[in-house]
């Protein structure tokens, strides 16, 4: 696209807030848009990202030390690190937000408005695996997505809801150290990158996406702690739905303070754009009651007591994976599904759709127990009594993607962890000189 396809009315809305500098932006959607990826800090090691910063000749983003420009042509998505979850292909200016919230290790966090995963995954890598990450989505199938991201990158400590942001509220008030709202918006800042957010824009969808954001904003204002932050960001660039909100928002809860504001321009940075706010909630109001509406529900009890389930996988975990260690968790059991959920014990998930309810360590079958993928996306060759290490280059890592048997050893037996350049990909069960794919089928690539 170029700037000749810009509505007449999005040009009238900018020329006040950028004044002399509207030639230079309009200019900006002639220009080819930007690409980036972000290197996962679960997984990620120097040797790592320093062969594939010289593979992709890579940028680096200067707002975020783990983010890189790519170019478009060198497609590092389609390559088997990604499937491994080495890294993250994510919009360069959306790096910012995380940046500036800032996450820390043990703290109890949100994302409120999480899918794809782009922020998600940001946020748990920062926490390395410690303390509780919720990430939302209120609509199913993005949720089904987000889940198979947070999986993809070996996220242990994740819990994925599917909610509307009214129902998390009154289970969880004043519950969180952090929130992140990437809020739904108006997509300006999608453009280049995506034709149907220009020929949905129309002054009219500016206004209804502000009236959701004031009522996702009160919601979040309700689940973060006295003390905690939250950052707010959108890809848009109105004030209607930036710093007018940011009034809105100061204004209706004063003990919300503003401690920075970021804004990133097309025109200014490379990256299509991005506004962050990031305000901190007074610690000093007394909370000792909780309005009724908003105190905590229990749990009725919809999963199994998953004790005996990690007995089990426990005992297994010791022959098959003498390496790992559990993180801390409660186990919880749906169905035939074993699930680790973070922190010290589930709670608030009666009622819930729950994509993914922590870590997946297995599927407990009649007499045997068959480890999770999103077990083996955790994993490190060393935590597997069985491994096989392939080069990225390897034919056979095709073979496995697509979801082939491969030859092994015939002295090999058992669930085999396979691994690309010391990254897991998934598991494979070897009897008989044959490693069997357990690659499961939604994510072969044929």
């Amino acid at each position: 696209m170029g700037k000749e396809s810009l509505p007449s009315a999005y040009i009238e809305q900018m020329k006040p807030i950028l004044g002399g500098d509207l030639p230079a932006f309009l200019h900006s959607y002639d220009l080819p848009r930007t690409q980036g990826l972000r290197f996962n800090g679960l997984k990620s090691s120097p040797e790592l990202e320093k062969k594939v910063v010289s593979m992709f000749d890579l940028k680096p983003v200067p707002w975020c030390p783990s983010g890189y420009y790519y170019h478009e042509t060198s497609r590092p998505g389609k390559h088997p690190f990604h499937q491994a979850g080495l890294y993250y292909i994510q919009e360069p200016s959306a790096m910012s937000a995380v940046e500036l919230l800032d996450p820390q290790p043990g703290e109890t966090i949100l994302d409120l408005a999480a899918a794809p995963g782009g922020k998600t995954t940001h946020i748990a890598s920062k926490m390395n695996g410690e303390g509780l990450l919720i990430s939302n989505e209120i609509h199913p199938e993005r949720a089904k997505i987000l889940a198979e991201n947070v999986e993809r990158m070996g996220i242990p400590n994740a819990l994925v809801t599917c909610a509307a942001p009214d129902k998390l509220s009154r289970r969880f008030p004043n519950n969180f150290d952090r929130i992140m709202l990437d809020a739904p918006c108006s997509g300006e800042g999608m453009f280049r990158k995506d034709p149907k957010a220009l020929e949905e824009w129309t002054p009219r969808v500016v206004d209804m996406c502000a009236a959701r954001q004031r009522d996702i904003l009160e919601h979040a204002y309700l689940m973060l702690k006295p003390g905690g932050m939250l950052a707010y960001s959108t890809c848009t660039f109105n004030r209607s739905e930036n710093e007018d909100m940011m009034e809105y928002f100061t204004g209706a809860y004063p003990d919300m303070e503003i401690v920075a504001v970021k804004r990133l321009w097309p025109h200014e940075e490379a990256g299509e754009g991005h506004f962050v706010a990031v305000l901190r909630k007074q610690a000093n109001q007394d909370r000792t009651e909780e309005p009724k509406r908003l105190r905590k529900q229990q749990d009725k009890g919809q999963h199994k007591n998953g004790q005996p389930a990690l007995r089990e996988f426990t005992a297994w975990a010791a022959e098959e994976l003498p390496g790992f260690s559990l993180p801390a968790g409660a186990p919880v059991l749906f169905g035939d599904s074993l699930y680790l959920h973070p922190g010290a014990e589930p709670q608030n998930l009666s009622g819930l759709k729950i994509p993914r309810a922590g870590l997946h360590l297995a599927y407990l079958k009649k007499n045997r127990i068959e480890p999770a993928h999103a077990l083996a996306m955790t994993l490190t060759p060393d935590q597997a009594k069985r491994h096989i290490r392939l080069e990225a280059d390897d034919p056979q890592v095709e073979a496995y993607l697509r979801g082939e048997t491969l030859p092994v050893l015939s002295s090999l037996r058992g669930w085999t962890l396979v691994t690309v350049d010391g990254l897991p990909l998934g598991w494979g069960k070897a009897s008989g000189g044959q490693l069997k794919n357990h690659l499961p089928k939604g994510l072969r690539q044929f």
